[in-house]
Formats: C-alpha cells, structure tokens, sequence
C-alpha cells in the first residue's frame, strides 16, 4: 500500500489536512503548537488511487535547539518510511527558518513532493503561496485544510506520485509480523532465527521499500518476517520514536498475516500488549503470543501452565491464541514459534464442507436453541463457511437481528471446539434464510 507522509513544523494544519484526506476526526486538532494525539494514521483515495496516510506531529518542543533537531528527525523519517510526502507551511507566516530546513532536507530525497500552503481562505491569501517558490520545492498549492478549499489540484498532484492499485504487488508468501513493547526482544528474535541453524537465509528481497523485512526459509517454505523495532538507536528525540514505532507497528499489522506479539516475561502482560493484541484482532490477523526471556524467569513446572490460565481469562476475546514460551537469547523453543506460524496458517486458510458443518452444529443448535426474542422462537436452519484468511461462516435464520450476543459466543465457541482455528479469529455472519447477501454482517 502506499504511504502519503504529512510533514511540517507545528500548528501549520498538519493535523487538520490528515482529517481531511482520511475523511475522519481521528486527529484531536488544538490551535496550540505541536498538540499530542492518539491516532496518526489512516487511509485514504483520490481518483481510485488508495492509500495510507500518516500525520507526523505530535512533539512539544522544549526548546527552540530541541524543537530544531525534532523537526529534522522528523522529516527524515518519514523521508525513510514514505512513498510521497505533503510538506504543510503556513500561508499567514511566510517562509521560516524551519520551513527552510525542512526544504533542504526534502530537497536531497528523489521522492515526490508536494508543498502544500495551507490557510489560504480566499483569493487574496492565495498570492502568498508565491514566496514558497524560493524553498525549491516546485509549484505550491494554495488551499484551506479547514473548508477543503482548492484541494483537488493538490490531491492530483499527489496521486502523480503514487502506485495504481493494480500496480501494488501482492506477496503470496506468510508474513509474520513481530510486535511488541520496545525491548521485548523484537530484533533479537529476528537475529535468533537468522542464526538457527534449521534455517536458510534467501537472498530474495522482502520488499522494496522496507528494508526490515527478512525473509527465511522454514521446512522448505519462504517466510517474510517484518520486525517493528530499529528505531530508538537512530532517533534523539523520545517523540518521534513513539510516533514512528506507532506507525511501523499499525503498517506491520496491516501487512502480516500472523502477528507475532512479544510479551517481556519478566514483567508479564501490561497495557501496551493488550493493546496491540487488540490491533491484531480487529484486523483479522492471526495471532500468537511468545513470553519471551523464559531462561531467566524464577519458575517451576506449573508457571506456564498457570500463564496460559491467566492470558485466556485477560484477553477472553483472543483466548484461541496459542502462548508460547521461549528465548531469543539462548535459541530455546524458537523453532516452535515458526512451527506454530505454519499451524496457524493452515488454520486461517481451512475449509470445512458444508454438510459436515450442518451435520456437527444443527443439533448442537436443537439441544441448546437460541434464546426466544420478543416472544419469537429463533431458529437456526442453515450454516456455510463462505471465506477465509480468516474463516468466515454464514447462519441462517428466521431473525438475524435479534440473536443475542451471548449465543453469538456460544456459536463460535462451539465451531472452535469442533474444527479447532487455534490462532485465528472466525467471523459469523448471520442472515435471514431464502435472502440475499445483504443483511449487515456481524462477526
């Protein structure tokens, strides 16, 4: 997918232009400089062109020495990470000092620009765009991120720079995405693999453009692994390490098939991992969950035991992901994620035949009915599995509306229990019976 970066220094609308390509209020927008958000990231299409979008402010400088060196880092980064970066100043300003350090950096990148001088609210305001000539950027486009004045010939402008849709390559082969809290043992678990002596490094290229893909060669099949880490050495400044290893992590969950989440054994679960596990599974990913550091953990025979117990009742939702435990360091168990990978795999991919569907879970269904609703009796006349990557079953029914929730679980817990999808989350749609697809789908 391509990937739009929105550079500039602050309070120029960097964060109002993002809510406007991604057609959302993802960004909190707050006329104070450099404001903290939450979500950086979204997608967006111009002219049937997709995609992704990310908004690299959300740094309060503490000084006008570290607001600099932020703002170099910044534009350097997302140099390294995109396609084609807008470069957002301020019309009302004119062209400053960090306007001008921005230009030079973007200027030494053979990557498509496009100067964007935003609040420009008429036409009187459109004739400052003509300073921005002297940044050496090329024609500037005057427009109002706010009313989403003259923003069409800019959005042309962009998609110049980017892929057809038909032109992004789609890699068939199993992308593992290795994800986790900074220090987790992301890289050092890529390392493991690379020096595992089962495994046969490739020289086939993961991708063009993100030089942290790895690919390796398990039991005779090539395995993309794309590690999230590599940045807190190269960046000074705390913000942007957050900012772009928020942006690797929800580009590496896009692209992966299975996430690979890496838990610090010595601390156990915390807030970050839930959170990122939570990503995986809105996502539809696979999932796998690895403790990681188990050499120097204080244990016995039932610690493992009693933490696969505690995640299954933590994270009810994904309680079908496998928990593994293992160590970069020393190599122990690291063939078993991999094993795992090709397990889970073969789970999102699986497909069971409709009569065999029909013949396991109607009688399920007559023994344990569905609750009445509103004085109806709900019934279950049919059941199909009509996708995968992940495996997705369409019930019929007499009334989809008003099945409840908690049967909803109990049908996907009983399809789990017959035909296992250990790793993988199962989508259940349900639709009235004799209709078409067009009933709103539920998972």
């Amino acid at each position: 997918m391509n990937l739009v970066a929105i550079v500039g220094r602050p309070n120029v609308g960097k964060s109002t232009l993002f809510n406007r390509l991604v057609g959302n209020r993802d960004a909190i927008v707050e006329d104070v400089p450099g404001v903290t958000r939450d979500r950086i990231y979204g997608k967006s299409d111009w002219n049937g062109i997709h995609f992704d979008v990310v908004d690299t402010g959300g740094f309060i400088p503490g000084s006008e020495t570290t607001m600099e060196k932020a703002i170099r880092e910044q534009a350097t980064l997302a140099i390294e990470e995109a396609d084609s970066i807008i470069f957002v100043v301020d019309s009302r300003d004119g062209v400053t000092k960090f306007d001008a350090d921005i230009a030079q950096i973007l200027r030494q990148t053979k990557k498509p620009i496009v100067l964007v001088v935003n609040k420009s609210d008429n036409a009187k305001q459109d004739t400052y765009a003509y300073e921005f000539y002297s940044l050496g950027l090329g024609e500037p486009f005057a427009i109002s991120a706010m009313n989403g004045r003259s923003t069409g010939e800019m959005m042309d402008k962009l998609v110049e720079g980017l892929k057809p849709d038909s032109e992004q390559e789609e890699d068939s082969r199993l992308k593992l995405a290795v994800v986790g809290r900074p220090n987790a043992g992301k890289s050092s678990l890529i390392n493991s693999f690379l020096g595992y002596d089962r495994l046969i490094v490739t020289d086939v290229a993961g991708t063009t453009r993100d030089a942290i893909d790895t690919v390796v060669k398990y039991e005779g099949e090539e395995l993309v692994l794309i590690d999230t880490a590599g940045l807190r050495k190269r960046s000074q400044v705390k913000e942007n390490i957050e900012l772009f290893s928020v942006l690797r992590t929800q580009r590496a969950i896009e692209r992966c098939d299975i996430g690979i989440v890496m838990v610090d054994s010595t601390r156990g679960i915390e807030d970050q991992d839930k959170k990122i596990i939570n990503q995986l599974e809105e996502a539809r990913k696979g999932i796998i969950i690895v403790y990681n550091k188990w050499d120097i953990v204080d244990k016995d025979e039932k610690t493992a035991e009693e933490l696969r117990k505690k995640f299954a009742e933590d994270m009810r939702t994904v309680s079908y992901a496998p928990v593994l435990f293992a160590s970069a360091l020393t190599k122990q168990r690291i063939h078993k994620i991999l094993e795992t990978a090709k397990m889970v795999s073969a789970n999102r991919k699986k497909r069971i035949k409709t009569h065999e569907l029909n013949e396991k879970i109607l009688p399920i269904v007559e023994m344990t009915p569905p609750p009445a609703t509103r004085g109806r009796d709900m019934r279950i006349n049919f059941v199909t599995q009509v996708g995968i990557e992940p495996p997705v079953f369409a019930l019929f029914l007499n009334y989809p509306s008003d099945l409840a929730e908690n049967y909803k679980r109990f049908l996907e817990n009983k399809i789990r229990d017959l035909f296992g999808f250990e790793g993988t989350p199962i989508s259940l749609i349900f639709r009235r019976k004799n209709t078409k697809w067009e009933d709103r789908a539920q998972n």
